[in-house]
């Protein structure tokens, strides 16, 4: 039995930091802002939604993962980034279909459950 085609709509990427990390994360999350042309949401220094961790969401469409990806391999500069697509099926996104750059992180799945 096939499955039918799954679609991708966008991508978010969540940078994770702590208080020692803030400033270098905030420059990172502004600086990918800035030049890649995607969007940078809330700096959090709390616990959001899924998140094991302060974060910030940085949002992209998929037809710009290919220029977004190396941006972050590249220049993440040790920080954690959580990564996945937006297809409307949230805990698949969150669970099956990521990717991390960085040290993983386990997630607050219940939300979704």
């Amino acid at each position: 039995m096939t499955q039918p085609p799954i679609k991708i709509s966008a991508y978010h990427a969540h940078v994770y930091f702590n208080a020692d990390s803030l400033d270098q994360a905030v420059e990172f999350c502004e600086q990918t802002r800035d030049t890649q042309g995607i969007t940078m949401g809330r700096v959090h220094q709390k616990l959001v939604g899924p998140h094991p961790g302060w974060s910030c969401q940085l949002s992209f469409g998929s037809e710009k993962i290919a220029a977004i990806l190396p941006w972050l391999i590249l220049n993440r500069n040790g920080l954690s980034v959580f990564i996945h697509p937006v297809t409307g099926n949230d805990l698949d996104d969150h669970t099956q279909y990521v990717m991390w750059l960085g040290d993983s992180k386990p997630l607050n799945l219940e939300l979704f459950l």
